[in-house]
């Protein structure tokens, strides 16, 4: 009788979206206690919701649940070439004012008689990101317990996930508050990598090294194809294995030589875009509209 490992004792795999919990932690997945994934809805893609449902009714395990946190749409907004991190996550760069004042002028455009708008976001991308924060904070605590291994994302966001680092930081704060220990996953791109690099210490950190189950993996990724709410590239070659190891509590200090685990590494199609004004507009009327918002909203 195989014996289980004392990481593996109640614990439970928190991931952001619908599949992150098999592409970074697909070693634990089938072993783990629990699974807890945090966001469900997206207002850009009206159908997601119930497609990730249906994914997980059909989950090939047991124990997979959802919090049921509308997506805030943050992805892309940090500036990734100077990345500040903030209570509530990382902050903004003016890619969070372009999809603002994106959102103002499809406002607008939904009052004219002769459109219909469906998409537009309940709130501004950075009020929502932040207002998330709270609500992720307040449905984790009653959900985790002192003596809980948690496996979660890590500091970076893995490729530099906007929500995923949301995650990290709010099990960061709850782990001081309930004592829980808390383990990151170890994969990491180019773009993440300048955040990555802050958590490198003087000396190498413990850490465990699992082989990857494909074959599982592979199957659970079916199912979200099934239901047509798979995020990843259809070609993604899963690693031949994953590293955790206990997650910093915060950015470690300079040093000549430092040291963190194994990196998973790998490369992102970083354009691809969104498109998050999907009607044809002449420039007059689009500014028009927006004119008109603006002057509602001072």
């Amino acid at each position: 009788m195989r014996t289980r490992p004392e990481f593996l004792e109640n614990s439970v795999i928190i991931g952001a979206h619908p599949d992150d919990e098999l592409l970074w932690f697909n070693s634990i997945l089938r072993d783990a206690d629990e699974v807890i994934i945090v966001y469900r809805e997206f207002w850009a893609q009206p159908r997601i919701g119930a497609a990730r449902s249906a994914a997980i009714a059909e989950y090939p395990r047991d124990n997979v649940t959802c919090l049921d946190i509308d997506e805030s749409g943050a992805y892309g907004c940090a500036n990734w070439a100077e990345p500040v991190l903030t209570d509530y996550g990382i902050g903004f760069s003016i890619e969070a004012n372009r999809r603002a004042m994106t959102r103002l002028a499809r406002i607008s455009i939904a009052a004219l008689p002769t459109v219909k708008l469906q998409r537009i976001a309940a709130a501004s991308v950075a009020n929502a990101y932040e207002a998330n924060f709270q609500v992720l904070c307040d449905r984790l605590e009653t959900r985790l317990r002192p003596d809980m291994n948690v496996f979660t994302h890590n500091p970076w966001g893995e490729y530099g996930h906007e929500e995923h680092i949301q995650v990290f930081r709010a099990l960061n704060l709850l782990r001081d508050k309930i004592g829980f220990k808390l383990w990151m996953s170890n994969y990491c791109t180019e773009r993440a990598l300048p955040l990555a690099m802050r958590h490198f210490s003087a000396t190498p950190g413990a850490y465990i090294r699992l082989p990857t189950d494909k074959a599982f993996a592979n199957e659970v990724a079916d199912v979200y194809r099934k239901h047509d709410c798979w995020t990843w590239a259809d070609d993604w070659a899963w690693f031949d294995e994953e590293c955790f190891m206990e997650a910093p509590r915060e950015a470690a200090e300079t040093a000549a030589h430092s040291h963190l685990f194994p990196l998973n590494f790998f490369t992102i199609d970083a354009s691809r875009s969104k498109n998050w004004l999907p009607i044809a507009l002449t420039m007059s009327a689009a500014s028009a509209a927006l004119a008109v918002t603006l002057a509602d909203a001072i």
